[in-house]
């Protein structure tokens, strides 16, 4: 005899509660398990705000990323991008050019970068992994090349303010993040240029069919990648108070991996900002809890490897069920 109705969907409830709370109560959990292990070094006001503030660059990148993968595209130029995006403001800083000018140019290449990026995979057809697989090494061979291989010193004092300064209680940086996160929310959730990529992300030939311009929509979300992963390579120079040409590098596994934890969480099997910002809480207080366990970084390494890959084949079997 069949289950009715009702039993179905007393029986289901739990389980779509888990699908779009359970990532938001593993972070719980998570932080629960390092307050009781170290409560005098993790649980405190002062630990949780530098988690914050440290994730700050890992959050603009990552929420610049999942306008890219909204659309079912993949970025790994993040990282390249935002060393030479910080590289070019450094440089023109210690040549006497004035902040806001430079810190504009830093926006404007990563702008080019992005627009590079959506030119070979919107246009030209290639693959966004091999493009901008490419693309990461041309950019990061360039950051080189300027560089010289050397870190760049040497900065106005001004330029400080941006990564290391705090508005009251509130860090610059953490400000810079918020207002990016709640940009791309709006932009996904309550625009129609949002509501496209979701459309090109759920089948992309139907968009087309339907009239939307699905390459000049994926084009723009390079761009908008590309401006977000500039910002935060300007915000870890000002942090570090120098460019070294391989800093952003580790932005890219992160962030990829903040967006597909992110797709476990609110949007099941979906790209999304909040998802995103959690994904990238997580690996945070992950990463500043086994710091003060104790951990070895490499193993830390290896950790962050398998929260991507759990994250990955989660987000793919929401996307198969749906």
């Amino acid at each position: 005899m069949s289950d009715s109705p009702v039993t179905k969907f007393i029986s289901r409830t739990p389980q779509r509660f888990l699908k779009t709370w359970g990532t938001l109560m593993g972070f719980f959990l998570l932080v629960l398990l390092f307050s009781v292990i170290r409560p005098d070094a993790f649980a405190s006001v002062m630990n949780f705000r530098n988690v914050v503030e440290q994730v700050a660059t890992l959050a603009i990148t990552a929420a610049g990323v999942t306008l890219v993968m909204v659309t079912g595209d993949f970025d790994l130029s993040v990282g390249a991008i935002a060393s030479l995006a910080g590289v070019v403001v450094a440089k023109l800083l210690v040549a006497g050019v004035g902040l806001f000018p430079a810190l504009l140019l830093g926006l404007l290449t990563g702008a080019v970068l992005g627009a590079i990026n959506g030119l070979l995979i919107a246009y030209a057809g290639v693959s966004a992994f091999i493009g901008t697989l490419a693309a990461m090494t041309a950019y990061a061979g360039l950051t080189l090349f300027v560089t010289g291989g050397t870190t760049v010193f040497g900065l106005p004092e001004p330029f400080r303010y941006i990564g290391q300064e705090s508005l009251g209680p509130i860090p610059i940086s953490v400000l810079i993040m918020a207002a990016l996160v709640v940009i791309t929310w709006i932009c996904l959730d309550y625009t129609t240029f949002g509501q496209r990529l979701y459309a090109i992300g759920g089948n992309r030939q139907a968009a087309f069919l339907a009239g939307i311009n699905t390459k000049r929509a994926r084009f723009f979300g390079f761009v908008y990648s590309g401006v977000f992963a500039a910002v935060a390579g300007i915000v870890l120079t000002s942090r570090l108070f120098s460019a070294h040409p391989q800093a952003g590098a580790p932005l890219m596994l992160n962030a990829a991996a903040a967006v597909f934890l992110g797709m476990t969480a609110f949007r099941e099997g979906q790209a999304n900002v909040w998802g995103t910002l959690l994904g990238v809480l997580i690996m945070g207080i992950l990463s500043n809890g086994l710091n003060i366990v104790g951990v070895n970084t490499y193993i830390q390494s290896v950790l962050t490897g398998v929260i991507l890959v759990l994250a990955v084949l989660l987000s793919g079997l929401a996307q198969r069920k749906e």
